[in-house]
């Protein structure tokens, strides 16, 4: 990655999000033509069902390479032989989709999107159909599953000491932990230290100098709080 993808560019606040567009991203991620081709049709599809559902921020939309989509094609360099994954409040499906996306013709990878909300398990269903992606959505409580997984993930989904919570069935059963956050991670981790054991390290965002990935590799036992 070239230092200018990393650094703010002239005029850009200290600490602001690198801008990126979809040529940008392309290099970065490594994408393929069809790929990027499958990836804007699902911007396109996430701009128009946002416009009568809250599935990002508004403002966001313009921003989709770098907000959305390489924040979420991230974690594939964190767990790059990860063929199962499961992605926990997939909500406007980032990181889910774009993962699914990414991973489409790789044999054997399957993304499990889990999400509570009906209305928005039907767009994250028009998605996988429309673009044939080897993923499945399920329309429940994360912590009512129990699925085999390589990798499970979460952006925005919640604090980390409720997240755990939720992930736990996949952590116990063998998955490690990639959790997308913002510059509050380290309170957040105190906070989820005085409910659960856990092991985790912190990896810097690419995406944004003040995000943190927070990876997992053991949940132990929960604590009497």
């Amino acid at each position: 990655m070239s230092a200018a993808a990393q650094q703010p560019e002239k005029g850009q606040p200290e600490g602001a999000a690198p801008v990126l567009d979809a040529e940008g991203f392309a290099r970065l991620a490594r994408a393929t033509p069809a790929q990027m081709a499958d990836l804007d049709r699902f911007r396109l599809m996430l701009i128009e069902k946002n416009a009568v559902m809250n599935l990002i921020g508004p403002a966001t939309e313009s921003d989709f390479w770098n907000r959305h989509a390489w924040d979420s094609a991230q974690l594939l360099g964190l767990a790059p032989n990860a063929l199962t994954w499961a992605d926990l409040g997939a909500g406007a499906g980032l990181p889910g989709l774009v993962l699914a996306i990414l991973l489409k013709d790789r044999p054997g990878a399957h993304v499990h999107l889990v999400e509570s909300m009906a209305k928005r398990c039907r767009f994250l269903t028009e998605v996988v159909e429309a673009l044939e992606l080897p993923a499945t959505v399920f329309n429940e409580r994360a912590e009512n599953l129990s699925l085999a997984v390589d990798i499970v993930t979460a952006r925005a989904c919640a604090p980390l000491h409720r997240l755990l919570g939720y992930a736990r069935p996949y952590l116990q059963g063998g998955a490690t932990g990639l959790f997308l956050k913002g510059q509050d991670v380290v309170a957040e981790m105190k906070e989820a230290a005085r409910y659960w054991e856990y092991e985790a390290d912190v990896v810097p965002s690419k995406s944004d100098p003040r995000g943190r990935i927070v990876r997992v590799r053991r949940l132990g036992r929960a604590r009497k709080v």
